[in-house]
């Protein structure tokens, strides 16, 4: 199963090396590649999966109820380890709350589990999203702020999650020329997210103490017990339950690293565990797939 899971991830590795060494060679924006992604293609992809999905209400409920179990338990985690060593709350919990469930774990699932796991993985993505740019800007920006609820209101993504739960709930038709090209655009989203992964570690320098070590627990070990407790406490099986199990436990995301940087909160520690953890995931993840199937 472990071997299995690896050779999953192979197609990944190779799109995210592709970035990471052809943002040596050629002048690849980073900023403008993650905006790409996060403005074009990730909205098309999401309101298509969302639209199309067979998902009922009360499915999409329980990934809501898993979401803000997983994120509660390791806010607390978070909350807890910041006022023992007095670190910066802003600039350390981003990266422990929030993982790359959109960049990654969506090309996984589909590798993995086709469509079927992917659609799950992609409400589980949209609902952290949405996470992301409400509860994360709060953190980074210590409350709701005008700044804060702006860029909220700017965010394709979010719009892309507002239209597609109505459309999908509401039953509102649309065209099946409109459905299939919107499905041939999303298409390409998850290639393109995973290169932009890579073009993004290669911008990323770690700074190495306990504290990195400590934040790696926190991301991979209390996530996938997050993820464990969330599954347990609303009686999630089956596909469902290992895709919360391992969308909980991937690496810290890029957005964690954005946010930060765009309300001038240090994210030297966030840029680090991105780069460590995106690494280690290679051997993390086929080990939670495995701790999942049993």
């Amino acid at each position: 199963m472990i071997l299995d899971s690896f050779l999953i991830l192979l197609p990944l590795i190779f799109l995210a090396l592709g970035g990471y060494f052809l943002s040596e060679f050629y002048s690849l924006s980073e900023d403008t590649l993650i905006r790409i992604v996060t403005d074009f293609f990730m909205p098309v992809l999401i309101f298509y999966s969302l639209y199309t999905s067979d998902i009922n209400l009360a499915k999409t409920m329980r990934l809501l109820g898993a979401v803000s179990i997983v994120l509660a338990i390791l806010f607390i985690a978070s909350f807890v380890y910041c006022r023992l060593f007095k670190l910066d709350f802003k600039a350390f919990a981003p990266s422990i709350l929030f993982m790359n469930s959109g960049f990654l774990g969506i090309p996984l699932m589909k590798l993995w589990g086709g469509f079927a796991a992917m659609n799950y993985i992609v409400i589980y993505d949209q609902i952290q999203t949405f996470y992301i740019f409400t509860i994360g800007i709060v953190i980074v920006t210590g409350g709701f702020t005008l700044v804060g609820v702006r860029e909220m209101i700017k965010s394709p993504l979010l719009w892309a999650i507002v239209a597609g739960f109505l459309f999908k709930h509401l039953e509102i038709p649309v065209s099946n020329n409109l459905i299939e090209t919107l499905g041939y655009c999303g298409a390409g989203a998850p290639a393109l997210a995973t290169f932009a992964l890579g073009c993004s570690l290669r911008k990323r320098k770690v700074v190495a103490d306990i504290h990195l070590l400590s934040g790696l627990i926190l991301r991979f070990v209390f996530g996938f017990l997050a993820g464990w407790a969330a599954t347990v406490l609303l009686n999630i099986t089956g596909m469902e339950r290992i895709v919360v199990l391992v969308a909980s436990s991937l690496p810290s995301a890029v957005f964690s690293v954005v946010l930060p940087l765009r309300y001038g909160i240090d994210a030297r520690f966030a840029g680090s565990l991105i780069l460590i953890s995106s690494i280690l995931s290679v051997f993390i993840i086929p080990i939670v797939f495995y701790l999942g199937s049993l």
